[in-house]
């Protein structure tokens, strides 16, 4: 099976490097990749946002199958430019791809499938912005409407802060505030068929201890020693099966990566959010843990042959990964620093612990970073004690000018 995947994040990196210890890719591109991937697929130039530029890359190599790893490309219909070429495609259509396009959309979808979520408010205007706020109370939670590469949700108890982001929007979302610890699941699904992939936690702000701003996303781990062993199939009955017939019942089938973001609330499971394709930074350690190869499993979702995949094998070990990013992160980014210590990791480290690459690009003989979250350092180990111990060695030994990461991802979990 010859594999295109389309992006260019630590997230296409896990997914390229799955793909490639599958035996069953003879072989595997990426456009445009990064530093990284370079390592374990042949990169391509190419606009990810451009349909037909995909669509013509996947033809030239012959492509089995394109996997869309942004959100974007998505939203932008690159799926459905693929799929119109001939070529098997994981990832939703336009249509369905607003299901993370629009927050809107996504609380329309819900409402249709009785979905738990947050009661929430569609605002266009200031006056309506304002009921929304005084009707929920802090803390206030703010949404864009549409993408915002992650950072578009403002979750604040400063009423003033609320609201300039609230006016900063086109149309906004504000919802009821959701207590109690969020998880993400998520599901492969050809339209019809729903296979859940195993839970995991990310942290969304920059600082230890859930301080600072909002991210895209600092570090993950798996499994949840805390969270009840029934939690993926009520997610499935409730959230995630329902979404996916709701979606097909309306004529815009979802085929791809169904992410389900979760709060465990006082009252139950509530979704805070859908996201249209793989999480980053969970699939480093989702992908980290899935023993079953995931090629096939992919192009089954794609064309709609996913009722005959067994049930998927994880191994036991956990899985802990931590993001190193640049100076200012979320803010903007300082690019061009050199990084060094990547072979140490390789040469130390390897096999239980690896670096996959975010923001990264080669310069002459030297990676030097290019993004605002660089790298993700990813471990295993026997328990999430053994994969933290392991992932902060290696982040040990990366050296990275004015960069910054997390030194508290998954210790709660670990009792450390």
């Amino acid at each position: 099976m010859k594999v295109l995947v389309i992006g260019g994040g630590a997230r296409e990196h896990a997914l390229c490097r799955s793909l490639s210890l599958d035996p069953d890719v003879t072989a595997l591109h990426c456009a445009p990749g990064n530093a990284g991937i370079a390592e374990v697929a042949e990169l391509h130039p190419v606009d990810q946002l451009d349909g037909e530029a995909v669509a013509r890359l996947a033809t030239g190599l012959q492509a089995d199958l394109v996997v869309v790893g942004p959100e974007a490309p998505l939203v932008a219909g690159v799926a459905d430019a693929v799929r119109a070429a001939g070529i098997p495609c994981f990832g939703p259509s336009e249509q369905a791809a607003q299901l993370e396009g629009s927050k809107a959309f996504a609380k329309d979808v819900m409402a249709g499938a009785n979905v738990p979520t947050a009661r929430s408010y569609v605002c266009t205007t200031a006056e309506e912005i304002d009921e929304a706020l005084d009707a929920f109370g802090a803390p206030y939670v703010v949404k864009d409407d549409g993408l915002a590469a992650g950072k578009g949700v403002v979750v604040t108890s400063d009423l003033a802060e609320a609201r300039a982001h609230a006016l900063a929007c086109d149309r906004v979302v504000i919802e009821e505030f959701l207590d109690g610890p969020e998880v993400s699941l998520f599901a492969i699904t050809d339209g019809t068929t729903v296979l859940p992939l195993t839970p995991a936690q990310d942290f969304k702000r920059a600082l230890d201890d859930d301080e600072g701003p909002n991210t895209g996303g600092m570090g993950a781990y798996s499994p949840l020693p805390w969270a009840d062993p029934k939690l993926v199939d009520e997610v499935m009955d409730t959230v995630l099966q329902p979404t996916v017939d709701e979606l097909r019942r309306r004529g815009t089938p979802f085929q791809g990566l169904l992410y389900a973001g979760l709060a465990i609330t006082s009252r139950g499971v509530r979704v805070i959010e859908f996201n249209a394709r793989f999480g980053d930074p969970e699939t480093q350690v989702v992908l980290a843990r899935l023993k079953t190869p995931l090629a096939g499993v992919l192009l089954n979702a794609a064309n709609g042959t996913l009722d005959n995949e067994p049930p998927l094998n994880w191994r036991e070990d956990a899985a802990v990964t931590v993001v190193i990013a640049s100076h200012n992160y979320p803010g903007t980014p300082r690019t061009g620093d050199p990084i060094e210590g990547l072979e140490e990791v390789a040469a130390q480290d390897a096999p239980h612990a690896y670096v996959l690459h975010a923001g990264t690009k080669r310069d002459a003989d030297a990676i030097v970073s290019a993004g605002g979250r660089v790298l993700s350092v990813t471990a295993t180990g026997k328990d999430l004690t053994e994969a933290r111990e392991r992932a902060y060695t290696a982040v040990g030994r990366i050296r990275l000018d004015g960069s910054q990461h997390r030194t508290d991802i998954a210790r709660k979990a670990a009792g450390a």
